[in-house]
């Protein structure tokens, strides 16, 4: 793990350009549409039925940020639950992070909160957007306006998704790679790996 934390962090050179590359991890409760998010954001088809990701699977994506390429690592961690937690050792080098809740499941909710605590002592303040997915589901909703509203309150950066349609996928890379780069909220373009 050590070996990859230290190639995460830097820089490497490809076509004697320089491109940085950037671990990020998805965290969230199981069965959130973690895999769903990211397959759909690396251009892979949508798939409707639930497959447990068992570990960790990582992906990957080249983005340009104002002119800077980098190579987004996506590490789509395992759900979690009541009895199992994200190893410490699957977030060495994370620069940033993407937290998901199904937004007709309350305890999902609950659980990113629980998990935003936790990341928040282990990691300190790095990036992080919290994503409110399945959101095309308008009449299975189980969460409440206020709670969002807290959040929002405390600065949270929320994004409304939907992995099966689309809706705000890129916006929630978008908004994490802008924070981690220190950009601001400018465009991202992207290409393919």
């Amino acid at each position: 793990m050590a070996v990859i934390a230290h190639v995460i962090c830097n820089c490497y050179e490809r076509n004697s350009k320089k491109m940085l590359q950037k671990k990020i991890c998805m965290l969230g409760a199981f069965g959130v549409g973690k895999t769903s998010l990211v397959s759909t954001f690396t251009g892979a088809e949508f798939r409707g039925d639930y497959t447990t990701t068992v570990g960790v699977r990582i992906n990957q994506k080249n983005l340009i940020v104002n002119h800077t390429s980098f190579n987004l690592l996506i590490w789509d961690i395992a759900g979690e639950d009541d009895f199992q937690t994200t190893p410490e050792a699957y977030l060495n080098g994370t620069a940033g992070y993407i937290l998901v809740a199904d937004v007709t499941r309350r305890e999902t909710f609950v659980k990113a909160r629980e998990i935003q605590r936790r990341m928040q002592d282990a990691l300190g303040d790095i990036p992080f957007v919290f994503v409110l997915n399945k959101f095309d589901l308008t009449q299975e909703w189980d969460i409440d306006r206020d709670l969002i509203d807290r959040l929002l309150a405390n600065n949270w950066q929320i994004v409304e998704s939907s992995a099966r349609t689309g809706m705000g996928v890129e916006k929630v890379f978008n908004l994490l790679a802008q924070q981690i780069l220190g950009q601001g909220n400018g465009p991202l373009s992207f290409t393919s790996p």
